[in-house]
C-alpha cells in the first residue's frame, strides 16, 4: 500500500507520513532499535531480533507492493522518528477480515502528535484495504497510549494479566483492543 501526508506538529514543525520503501531499510532498523531501548511497552528487546538492513528493506518492499498491509514512517527534518503498521492477522477465510496494528515513536518526539497521526493513518489504510476490524494489544501501564487508542475509537474487549514478562517489572498486563472499521462483510 502507499500513503503520503504531511502534518504540522504541536511544535510547528512539519512531519511527513509515508509508506516505507526498500531504500528506508537501514533507517527503519535504526529507529526500531532505538525505540525498543526507550520503553518497556514494546513486544521485544532490541537484541532479540536478528533483522538485517536487507530484511527491513525486503519487508518495506513487500508492504509497498501489498494491497492490504503497510508500514508508515514518520519523518521530521528528514529523519525517521516513528513507524506504524497494519498487518493481516491471517489469510484464512475466518480471519482475513482482521488486521493488527503496531506503533513506536522515538521518545524525543512523544507528545507532538506523531502517535495520533500514525494511528489515524493506519486506521485509514486498514479501512481502505477492506478490513472490518483493527486490533492491538497495549501494556496496561501505558496510560498515554490507552488514552490515544480510546480517543480514536478502539474499545477494550479483554485483558491478559500475564501478557508480557518484563525483565525489570515482572508481569505486565495487556489490554486487548479492537476498532470496528465497517469494511466489506461488516454487519
Amino acid at each position: 500500500m502507499q500513503y503520503h501526508k504531511t502534518i504540522i506538529l504541536k511544535d510547528g514543525r512539519a512531519c511527513t507520513l509515508r509508506n516505507g520503501t526498500a531504500e528506508d531499510g537501514e533507517a527503519l532498523l535504526k529507529i526500531f532499535n532505538l525505540t525498543h531501548t526507550q520503553t518497556d511497552y514494546l513486544l521485544t528487546y532490541p537484541e532479540e531480533h536478528s533483522y538485517t538492513v536487507e530484511d527491513e528493506a525486503e519487508l518495506l518492499r513487500r508492504k509497498t507492493d501489498s494491497v492490504d498491509e503497510i508500514e508508515i514512517l514518520a519523518f521530521v527534518d528528514g529523519a525517521i522518528v516513528g513507524s506504524a503498521g497494519v498487518t493481516c492477522v491471517a489469510r484464512k477465510e475466518k480471519t482475513r477480515h482482521r488486521a493488527e496494528f503496531g506503533i513506536s515513536v522515538d521518545k524525543a518526539y512523544w507528545g507532538l502528535g506523531i502517535g495520533r497521526a500514525l494511528t489515524e493513518a493506519c486506521i485509514e489504510c486498514a479501512g481502505t484495504a477492506g478490513y472490518v476490524q483493527l486490533e492491538l494489544e497495549a501494556v496496561a501501564e501505558n496510560k498515554n497510549a490507552l488514552v490515544l487508542y480510546r480517543s480514536v475509537g478502539f474499545q477494550e474487549y479483554g485483558r491478559n494479566p500475564k501478557g508480557f514478562r518484563s525483565r525489570w517489572s515482572g508481569w505486565q498486563e495487556l489490554v486487548l483492543m479492537r476498532l470496528e472499521l465497517g469494511g466489506p462483510g461488516a454487519v
